[in-house]
């Protein structure tokens, strides 16, 4: 390469790789290689052929770097376990990250095929294909690396098989035990892993977890998470006629289920967007030392509003981080009949609200789904959890089926953790800036059978991009971000504790 605008160019030196700046370079040349190559293998989550291939993959990309690998079976797909030779006096590190990827619809992105990488570079408020020739001669940090799963979650994935070859070329000694969990079913909520964790127990056992999913700050400042909220989800049905019927005939007569739902909801929260149901937020407290970590975080509630396109927030809490501390009842989507240009003039026979529950750890799932439940029943509901019987409807004035769904349990780790705390001094001196310190993050990551079985702490440490479009078409990488990656991980993999 001729010339290589790097994110490592920011800092004012790059000893911390032991490496001179073209070794350092050819290593990012090398993980956008190899990314390349991971991409390419299709892995829908809902697909166990495609997780088998991606199995194969990582067993030879950690066995070249000298991980003693292992497929743990489980419930339904498999688990990926690597580890380094271990030794006794070191404390152990596992670290948690995920291979499986959401489902695609090809038609919705920029790019013939979801699972080929394209290189693009920003172009006012687009982006423009570039050839990956170019790359020979120049790479520019702020280009980006788009396909499904670029940030969520194989990115990380390459940054640390990368971090590693570059210890080894340094001749650096990893001062802990190093385990790797990798997870196939991460995008649709991880059901076999608490039977799983609890399964392979010993293997497992550490001192500390790290999960490397996610994009940093907004900020693009190192960041630290101690925790996220866990979810689980409420479908509510409503009923009116058994078929849709003429509005025009049954308009004024047959129950309109649109309305009970709409009527429903809406005495679940204010006018300011708190939820009215008794003992909902029970047990939320934080003292002035949290408020100042939370509000440490440099976040702008204007600049919020202003990106999303809203005028005022809801009020539970005070401000975006302090939001996130309570449990949140979400409305994820709600239909009934036909809208658009299917409009019809009808009484729908049904009207369905999904709805999404977030979980800190004060609020227990199914205790909040109960909650729920005991509202509609206040309501004037008969709760029902399948689809009622002609007996059913002649018996009762309004019924609602409620499916529930499974819980994901949130998890938190102590700010004053002393792993945790190693972290934030090694980022922060390896960066030579603030370290974000987040409490907890509202997304869920299947963690807590960690927590629960292993007893040990856990951080989310996130390497990609706060614009990465995770989930949605057209998700992407910045080079840069590759980087960062592989220096945050170059400065954890090599510090010692307490020093």
């Amino acid at each position: 390469m001729k010339r290589l605008i790097c994110f490592f160019a920011l800092i004012s030196t790059i000893s911390i790789f032991g490496q001179d700046s073209i070794a350092v370079k050819s290593q990012v040349a090398k993980a956008i290689d190899e990314l390349r190559e991971f991409i390419s293998i299709p892995n829908d989550a809902l697909n166990a052929d495609d997780i088998d291939d991606n199995v194969l993959w990582l067993k030879r990309k950690f066995s070249e770097r000298g991980f003693n690998t292992a497929v743990l079976e489980t419930e339904n797909l498999p688990l990926f376990f690597a580890a380094l030779p271990m030794e006794d006096s070191k404390p152990t590190m596992l670290i948690y990250m995920h291979f499986d990827g959401q489902s695609v619809d090809p038609s919705k992105w920029n790019q013939p095929n979801p699972y080929q990488t394209v290189l693009k570079a920003r172009e006012g408020d687009d982006f423009k294909t570039i050839s990956f020739e170019e790359l020979n001669d120049d790479i520019n940090y702020d280009w980006r690396l788009f396909g499904r799963s670029t940030s969520d979650d194989k990115g990380p994935i390459v940054m640390f098989l990368n971090t590693i070859d570059l210890l080894k070329k340094d001749g650096k000694e990893i001062p802990f035990n190093i385990k790797v969990i990798l997870d196939g079913e991460e995008e649709k909520s991880s059901k076999p892993l608490p039977k799983a964790v609890k399964q392979y127990r010993d293997l497992l056992q550490a001192d500390f977890l790290v999960i490397a999913d996610g994009p940093v700050h907004p900020s693009e400042n190192p960041t630290v998470v101690y925790g996220c909220r866990g979810i689980t989800t409420l479908t509510l049905t409503t009923y009116g006629p058994i078929k849709p019927q003429h509005s025009g005939h049954y308009g004024n007569y047959a129950p309109n289920p649109g309305f009970q739902l709409a009527q429903l909801l809406a005495t679940m929260k204010d006018a300011e967007g708190r939820v009215t149901i008794p003992g909902y937020y029970d047990g939320i407290s934080f003292d002035e030392s949290i408020t100042e970590v939370l509000k440490s975080v440099p976040d702008s509630d204007k600049a919020i509003a202003e990106k999303l396109q809203f005028k005022s927030a809801e009020k539970v809490g005070g401000f975006y981080q302090e939001a996130l501390q309570y449990p949140s009842l979400n409305i994820r989507g709600i239909g009934s009949g036909w809208v658009g240009p299917k409009r019809r003039t009808i009484v729908p026979e049904s009207a369905t609200a999904e709805l999404d529950l977030r979980l800190v750890p004060e609020s227990n799932g199914h205790r909040l789904k109960k909650l729920v439940k005991a509202h509609i029943t206040k309501q004037g509901y008969h709760v029902l959890n399948h689809i009622p019987s002609k007996e059913e409807r002649m018996s009762f004035d309004k019924i609602v089926t409620v499916e529930e769904g499974s819980v994901t349990d949130a998890f938190r780790t102590n700010l004053d953790n002393p792993y945790g705390k190693f972290l934030i001094e090694t980022l922060q001196s390896a960066f030579e800036k603030d370290v974000v310190q987040i409490r907890i993050m509202g997304g869920t990551v299947p963690i807590s059978p960690f927590i629960n079985e292993l007893q040990i702490p856990a951080f989310i440490v996130p390497m990609v991009n706060p614009d990465n479009n995770q989930h949605s078409p057209n998700e992407n990488l910045k080079i840069g971000q590759l980087a960062y990656g592989i220096k945050a991980l170059y400065a954890i993999l090599s510090s010692k504790m307490g020093e």
